[in-house]
């Protein structure tokens, strides 16, 4: 298995053994950019352990197959960028967010090809042997006025917000088998179908803001949840670690664009709800995918949780009960924080809009200053109590990094764990 150290050392720690870690300081005090430029370097034949990343690429387009056109050079600058961060963080598993997706997969084929298998600035290629992609609510028209303003063929009145279907997808890329004989995905799941579903209720009138014919077809997850089984392989090949873990993904919708009903807060809250949910054995009973299939993960099961969950903890418009579903849960891993250098310099840069902040700025995961609303913490990766996180981090530069100007190619940063492997069982 074979990484490259990032631009600023500090920012993306390895199982590199302390020499290495010497070594590459110093020649990273002499050439900032040495991690694309010179060797790619190994991690040890022994370790026992796998990087899991989440990334909001913002790889969307308002038009269906603008992206593969855009993709189809191989000189998109912001898919470059994109490519690049990736390379700089080289994970083994990667949940990309906003990522249109198209049946044939062409834009991810196109992605894969002539931007990641493609050194950027220097960096090493990478390559995933593996991916996973499948429809999402995003841009599929429900048919009804769900936004209750007269009209019924409009992006907000799709199952998720878009213009197009596909628009805003999800993408898995991976260097391990995913089992897709074993796949879950719950896009059709309906919202009233959730016990004690927190559906948004009219301030005026006091009644649902949803008619029965709007509940009758409309889908909880504004995207998709999936649940993806992937079989690692990592170690020594004489004795090589093997173990699956479920890699949950997904893409809630933001809780803002709405009104005092605050439909999109409530439906926020309740698809990390239907996480929480299915990590939970005797609550998950009543979640049926979208091949008929009933009921949560088994409490055996490790898995990492991952995704732009659209809600901060502790600041934004989201709904204060919606992230201690998952940051307190009792299966969840959430002692480890990633950080990052670059979100603390963005608040002193934009002090007015973070005097009401309470989260930490080093958590920060999202830019959100150029429309006036400071940064959050808001997107994730999340395992279960059987890994142990070796180490973590948010890919965002120092404004003096020559590596900050890939951070213009989306308003979010990629954040990445390293995980140790369960103990064996055997």
């Amino acid at each position: 298995m074979f990484r490259t150290s990032t631009t600023a050392l500090m920012a993306i720690p390895s199982r590199r053994s302390v020499a290495w870690i010497i070594v590459l300081a110093v020649a990273c005090s002499l050439n900032p950019r040495v991690a694309c430029d010179a060797e790619v370097l190994a991690w040890s034949a022994e370790a026992s352990s796998f990087r899991v990343a989440t990334f909001n690429a913002s790889l969307y387009r308002n038009a269906d197959g603008q992206l593969i056109r855009d993709l189809q050079t191989g000189h998109n600058e912001q898919a470059r960028h994109i490519a690049e961060v990736i390379q700089r963080v080289r994970p083994d598993v990667l949940l990309l967010n906003e990522f249109d997706y198209d049946e044939p997969m062409r834009a991810a084929k196109l992605f894969h090809d002539k931007y990641l298998a493609i050194g950027q600035s220097g960096c090493q290629p990478i390559q995933f042997d593996f991916t996973f992609s499948a429809p999402v609510n995003t841009g599929v028209p429900s048919g009804r006025d769900l936004n209750h303003n007269g009209r019924s063929a409009e992006p907000d009145d799709s199952f998720g917000y878009g213009r197009h279907a596909g628009q805003y997808g999800m993408l898995v890329l991976s260097r391990f088998p995913i089992e897709r004989s074993a796949v879950h995905t719950f896009q059709k799941f309906l919202w009233k179908n959730m016990p004690d579903a927190m559906l948004p209720i009219d301030p005026k009138s006091g009644q649902s803001f949803y008619d029965s014919d709007d509940l009758a077809i409309l889908r909880l997850s504004s995207k998709s949840f999936w649940d993806l089984p992937i079989r690692v392989k990592v170690g020594a090949e004489a004795n090589p670690r093997e173990f699956t873990f479920h890699f949950l993904c997904s893409h809630p919708t933001p809780p803002v664009f709405d009104g005092p009903e605050d439909r999109n807060g409530r439906r926020n809250h309740d698809e990390v709800r239907l996480i929480a949910d299915y990590i939970t054995p005797e609550r998950g009973k009543y979640l049926v995918d979208d091949a008929n299939q009933a009921g949560g993960l088994p409490p055996e099961q490790p898995f990492v949780i991952v995704g732009d969950l659209n809600c901060d903890p502790l600041d934004g418009e989201g709904l204060r009960g919606t992230m201690p579903q998952l940051l307190e849960h009792p299966r969840v891993n959430a002692a480890f924080t990633p950080t990052s250098k670059g979100g603390p310099l963005i608040a002193k840069q934009f002090p007015n809009q973070f005097t009401k902040s309470r989260g930490n700025p080093a958590h920060v995961t999202a830019n959100f200053t150029q429309e006036g609303h400071g940064c959050m913490r808001i997107d994730y990766v999340l395992p279960s109590t059987s890994f142990q996180i070796l180490s973590g981090g948010i890919f965002w530069p120092e404004p003096n990094d020559p590596a900050a100007k890939l951070s213009s190619a989306t308003d979010h940063h990629c954040v990445w764990l390293d995980l140790a492997t369960p103990p064996r069982t055997e």
